[in-house]
């Protein structure tokens, strides 16, 4: 608004001995002041309001697009940390399958945790499952002391002569406890039954774990227990794939064809055998057989009479790797003369050329690869079992026939 325009024009005869004009005149001078500071005020305010609203919006404009581009940078900073991290935790990841971080703690086949404070150095294996395994994963220069009659078995003398050398820590009847202890082993392996003898070495302060590899689950869950507590990670892994592999082929091989009765008889007489909760039981059901002592229920090997043989009437009779008897005791004995797996000459030894596979060792598939061949050999032929032998004893054991 214009300021000129809030003057009021007036005439210089209104002041002229006129009373009444003169005080018309100071009540319009009075309004045309209060006009004049009226429209000053409010020239003013505008033009403040409108620099102040011009001033916010540009500040807040300019706040908006600082806020925006350090948000896009953050998230672009975020993303490529996340990246980064998510990078490093997958190598951490994968280093962590291969490598044993200590202490550690596992649990062993007796239910018991067990730390482990470092990496073992000296190890000492009272049994020879254990012993074995110890040799596929490449432990051997760390075992210190071994099960007795070593030097009786081809594994030692063929993969590890140095180790029949060993000091022997008796077997799982007679366990040498004193002979242990004074090894000063950073770790002693056990079968299950040596529960005793592993809580006296405890009191003594040396770390034992407990085995008892009865079935094909319970044996890889050895060989993994084993392997972690050992930080051999890495070689358990190849190991078990080996292992894997084997139970596909049979199983693919095996599909749809009707199980044979068999009865496995064992080490010292043929009249004992192993029910359904022993290691055994598997290498039968894995070869596409039946255990024909399936109704057993002892968990170790159970003792038998010739008319309960006779009565299972099996198929084929499979004789343990170390029997003390042979395949013509079985064959040539008038009271199985009517048993169908002697009147058709069923009647065959587990190989045991370098080690018992009738036995929970690592090896212990290669007992079912064998069987399947005389069970069905339509469907895996013989040559399978020896072609596997040699392959696998080359590979982890560095035996070349």
């Amino acid at each position: 608004m214009s300021l000129k325009r809030c003057f009021v024009t007036i005439p210089l005869y209104y002041f002229k001995n006129n009373e009444r004009n003169i005080e018309f005149m100071k009540t319009t001078f009075k309004k045309q002041l209060s006009i004049i500071l009226i429209c000053t005020m409010l020239a003013v305010l505008t033009a403040c309001g409108t620099d102040s609203a011009t001033t916010t919006q540009s500040n807040t404009e300019s706040t908006t697009a600082a806020s925006v581009s350090e948000s896009a940078s953050s998230e672009e900073a975020s993303e490529e940390i996340s990246s980064e991290e998510s990078s490093s935790e997958e190598s951490s990841t994968e280093a962590d399958a291969e490598q044993t971080v200590y202490p550690v703690t596992v649990t062993d086949q007796a239910g018991r945790e067990v730390t482990i404070e470092k990496e073992p150095s000296s190890i000492v294996s009272g049994y020879y499952i254990s012993s074995s395994l110890l040799i596929a994963l490449g432990l051997k220069d760390k075992v210190v002391g071994i099960e007795a009659k070593a030097d009786k078995r081809p594994i030692y003398k063929l993969a590890a002569p140095e180790m029949t050398e060993l000091p022997n820590v008796g077997t799982a009847k007679e366990f040498n406890l004193e002979t242990c202890a004074a090894l000063s082993p950073d770790l002693v392996i056990l079968p299950m039954k040596l529960k005793d003898a592993a809580q006296s070495l405890t009191d003594l302060g040396i770390t034992v774990l407990l085995v008892n590899p009865e079935s094909q689950d319970l044996l890889t869950e050895m060989i993994n227990t084993i392997a972690t507590a050992t930080n051999t990670n890495s070689e358990a892994a190849k190991l078990l794939a080996y292992i894997d592999s084997q139970k596909d082929m049979l199983t693919s091989a095996l599909s749809g064809v009707e199980p044979e009765s068999v009865y496995l008889a064992g080490n010292s007489s043929f009249l004992s055998t192993a029910g359904p909760s022993m290691y055994q039981s598997s290498i039968i059901e894995l070869a596409g057989g039946k255990n024909a002592a399936d109704s057993i229920t002892d968990t170790y090997w159970a003792e038998i009479s010739y008319e309960q043989l006779l009565a299972w009437d099996p198929s084929y009779i499979i004789i343990a790797s170390d029997a003390e008897y042979t395949v013509d005791d079985i064959m040539n004995d008038p009271n199985l003369a009517e048993c169908t797996a002697v009147k058709n000459s069923h009647v065959y030894a587990i190989p045991g050329d370098v080690e018992a596979l009738d036995s929970p060792v690592p090896a212990g598939i290669l007992a079912s690869v064998w069987l399947a061949g005389i069970l069905h050999p339509d469907q895996v032929s013989a040559d399978t079992y020896t072609t596997e032998m040699t392959n696998y004893y080359e590979t982890f054991y560095g035996i070349n026939n």
